[in-house]
């Protein structure tokens, strides 16, 4: 089984105004309300694959039903660890630039933290668990280290999708995939990265450290795959970009769940690449359809 672990969901709100004055009224043009976070968007669009996964997680409130509602509608299971905060709401506020308002997140209790360690004790060799995103300030900070040994200790793969430290404390324990965009590699190394070889020369870094494969991702520039029997562009379909929230988590979806039954990191690769390009070009996350359409405008080298 994959399972997708979401430390501080969401509801995104999408506000669209044609031309933003601050300090005055406005008025949308209309809005959207997604559930939102790192490790539900990767439950999302591994279902449009047909890829079974259990989104965990912690989820309260009257915000936290809209979430497990939506995705009990999309048939993607869940096993959240319920809260009694409120989920928290994210404004993506869309105007001439795109201003992202994240919440903070809710308190997670001590007995609520220790309820979600606990439930992956039951974790098998076989799993995959993939640990995405930020967590609310309330929990510790080694609570993904702690995550991290459990599943280790009961020998199962995991993907981290983080930044700063929590990535590099997750790299000794061998992690599937990593990926970094381009920005967060820089700070990671505190570097300035200029063209494909210096950010093939940090990657490989992340790979010497213990992860097993590396994606770095360049927005519109495609992506790098680094592994230890190469090193792939990949470069992204045509389309018009709508949206960028969720387009990472789609490329981790569609390579993890390619990769786990061919075991072929360039064709999951490629997989990951169309994922992401389908999500960039909706408004919400891509469909089934829409990523296959685009799979075969994928090109992918060896460099």
């Amino acid at each position: 089984m994959i399972y997708t672990i979401t430390l501080n969901p969401s509801i995104d709100y999408l506000v669209p105004v044609k031309e933003l004055h601050i300090g005055k009224l406005n008025y949308m043009e209309n809005d959207l309300k997604l559930p939102g976070g790192k490790g539900i968007n990767v439950s999302r669009i591994l279902k449009e694959i047909n890829v079974e996964s259990t989104a965990l997680g912690f989820i309260g409130g009257f915000t936290g039903r809209f979430i497990s509602d939506w995705l009990e509608k999309d048939l993607v299971k869940t096993d959240f660890i319920p809260i009694e905060g409120d989920t928290r709401i994210n404004i993506k506020l869309k105007s001439d630039a795109e201003t992202e308002i994240n919440g903070q997140g809710p308190v997670i209790t001590n007995a609520e933290a220790d309820q979600l360690l606990t439930q992956m004790e039951a974790a098998e060799r076989t799993d995959t668990f993939i640990l995405s995103g930020s967590k609310p300030p309330s929990l510790p900070a080694d609570y993904y280290s702690k995550m991290i040994e459990s599943i280790t200790r009961k020998k199962a793969e995991f993907v981290i999708d983080t930044t700063g430290e929590a990535l590099k404390k997750a790299l000794p324990y061998k992690p599937l995939l990593v990926k970094p965009n381009q920005h967060e590699l820089e700070q990671l190394f505190n570097v300035q990265l200029n063209n494909a070889e210096d950010i093939s020369h940090y990657g490989k870094k992340l790979l010497k450290a213990g992860a097993k494969h590396v994606i770095v991702s360049l927005a519109g520039d495609g992506a790098l795959l680094i592994t230890k029997d190469g090193i792939y562009k990949g470069i992204n379909p045509k389309g018009i970009v709508k949206n960028s929230v969720g387009a990472g988590d789609s490329m981790i979806a569609g390579f993890v769940g390619d990769y786990l039954v061919s075991h072929d990191p360039v064709k999951a690769f490629k997989m990951g690449i169309a994922s992401g390009s389908a999500t960039a070009f909706s408004n919400d996350l891509a469909k089934k359809e829409e990523i296959l359409s685009l799979l075969p405008q994928v090109e992918v080298t060896s460099i």
